[in-house]
């Protein structure tokens, strides 16, 4: 398994880095025969993403009818909410390419066939994902304590193996969640973790203290270092932090990109 960790010197370039790369990414899936599944994050970061893949003119390389869209995570809100990852990642990408409306799986709203009934929409979901032994690829942002999709610290989703759940009381608003869970996300092929800002370095550091050795070079867009390393896992906080938790099956890669420029011991 590998970790690649690749630093650069502000939040743009960490989003149209990722683009192309996304671009790239589902080309070569494509070109292999495969029908990409993949899962999106929302977020400053994600959805900045998001935009710019719909703005490079490579984005026609992609088969956009044949990718299979997830989300890792939506707020359990009615649908036309601003706050839905799903809304946002329709206006940034999925409403300016050929997507095929049948690949596209959008979380169940709380107005929607289950209602006011998270666990029903999440149990729907896990249906969804059923037909894939794994994701292609895993888009996901992390919370200055350390939470990726809506999976917090001292939740009882860090420990919760259903494939996906209903997440209530959250720390942040809105409290009502359905999330993937860890052992969903650590499945995938591939997992992006998108993390930009001062907030979240000590995050990002404990996520990456039990990744092994790195080495360290300058990289090509940056005058600051990028490192990149292998390990076994990501898990050294003393308390759960869901992000140090991925511990991943064998040929996964986890790609974090960071903008910050001072995370400790990395």
């Amino acid at each position: 398994m590998t970790t690649e960790i690749v630093m650069h010197s502000s939040a743009d370039m960490l989003a149209a880095t990722t683009a192309a790369r996304l671009v790239t990414r589902l080309v070569d899936l494509q070109s292999a025969g495969r029908i990409p599944a993949i899962a999106l994050t929302g977020g400053g970061v994600g959805i900045d993403t998001l935009a710019r893949v719909a703005s490079a003119p490579a984005r026609g390389a992609v088969d956009w009818g044949r990718v299979e869209i997830y989300w890792g995570d939506e707020r359990f809100v009615p649908r036309d909410d601003p706050e839905r990852n799903e809304r946002q990642a329709r206006q940034a990408l999925l409403d300016h390419v050929d997507v095929d409306p049948q690949r596209v799986h959008a979380m169940a709203p709380s107005d929607g066939e289950f209602g006011a009934d998270p666990d029903e929409a999440a149990a729907a979901y896990t249906a969804l994902l059923a037909r894939h032994d794994h994701l292609d690829l895993v888009l996901l942002g992390m919370g200055p304590e350390g939470h990726v999709a809506s999976v917090f610290p001292d939740s009882p989703a860090v420990y919760d193996d259903r494939p996906v759940v209903a997440v209530r009381n959250c720390p942040k608003p809105p409290p009502t969640r359905v999330s993937l869970t860890l052992p969903t996300i650590r499945a995938a092929t591939e997992v992006w973790l998108l993390v930009a800002g001062e907030p979240k370095a000590g995050a990002v550091a404990m996520a990456l203290g039990g990744a092994g050795a790195t080495r360290r070079w300058r990289g090509r867009h940056s005058a600051h270092p990028v490192a990149a390393g292998s390990g076994s896992r990501l898990e050294v906080a003393p308390r759960p932090v869901p992000a140090a938790g991925m511990r991943r099956p064998v040929g996964a890669t986890v790609i974090t990109f960071t903008s910050h420029r001072s995370i400790p011991g990395a």
